[in-house]
């Protein structure tokens, strides 16, 4: 990342310069990000749905920030986590890209890109996920102690078992919850990459609409036809979503381009995952 592209971040944050190399300094950071930068699908399903074989959206940190500054969008799990991590490591923090596993398809690992952030040895290491957004980092203590942020509409808990961190969220189209498994830490960015890449043929991602935010202390976003949110007070709002409502909630409540939201093409039903059970009773009743 560029000086001055840090600069540009920094200030659509809502910072007058970089934050301290502190915990407290990268709260303020991650807090800024969950209330600015949308985890969404807007330009993915514009790209894959095009049938462009150009790089994914998100591909490079330049790519996924030059795409926020001038039409609000953020990106999926790999395109939002590799361009944090590098502003992250660009401010100074010592910032890694960590590879997880969303237990709703336990059987494709892995399928979520996050970012871990150290401190000194004696320090408690902080998860920081661009697509959560639990606005307050999550400690993942180094004895394995439960450990959550305590908050009605974003609040997450980390738990480990095996060996392994449970992060327990609240997705909007699962407002139940369900984990996700922290698999490992450190992994590059041309795995990043390569992990996106693979789901250019199929992905939850590439069909309908996927967007969330955190504006005040609600949690706002839609999810497979619906306009959900999650209340200041933990209760749920859910409601089929129109395309004029879609476009509306896009740009007047995300805050995402009209420019963009105009190419946005019309949901299509997600199918299942290639190769699983789904799809194959699926395609051995399907007519010839």
């Amino acid at each position: 990342m560029s000086p001055s592209l840090i600069e540009r971040v920094l200030e659509s944050l809502g910072f007058a310069h970089a934050p301290e190399l502190t915990p407290e300094g990268l709260r303020a950071i991650y807090a800024a990000w969950c209330q600015r930068v949308p985890f969404d699908n807007v330009r993915k399903l514009i790209h894959v749905r095009s049938g462009n074989p150009s790089p994914l959206p998100g591909h490079s940190p330049t790519d996924f920030f030059e795409a926020w500054l001038r039409h609000g969008t953020g990106g999926t799990c790999w395109a939002g986590a590799g361009p944090l991590q590098a502003f992250l490591a660009a401010l100074g923090f010592d910032a890694v890209r960590g590879v997880g596993t969303m237990l709703v398809t336990p059987d494709l690992p892995p399928n979520h890109g996050t970012v871990l952030v150290r401190f000194e040895e004696s320090a408690t290491p902080l998860l920081v996920d661009s697509s959560i957004l639990h606005s307050e980092p999550l400690p993942l203590a180094p004895d394995g102690t439960a450990t959550q942020v305590n908050h009605p509409a974003w609040g997450v808990r980390a738990s480990q078992r095996e060996g392994r961190w449970h992060v327990r969220w609240r997705p909007l189209h699962r407002t139940d919850g369900f984990e996700c498994r922290l698999e490992r830490f450190g992994a590059t960015a041309e795995q990043f990459d390569r992990f996106h890449e693979q789901t250019r043929p199929w992905s939850p991602f590439n069909y309908e609409l996927t967007v969330r935010a955190n504006r005040g202390q609600n949690v706002v976003g839609a999810a497979f036809g619906h306009a959900v949110s999650i209340l200041a007070d933990g209760t749920v709002r859910s409601a089929p979503i129109s395309h004029e409502e879609r476009v509306r909630l896009l740009i007047e409540d995300i805050g995402i381009s009209e420019e963009i939201v105009r190419l946005l093409p019309p949901d299509v039903p997600t199918p299942p995952p290639p190769g699983s059970q789904k799809a194959q009773n699926q395609g051995r009743s399907d007519p010839d």
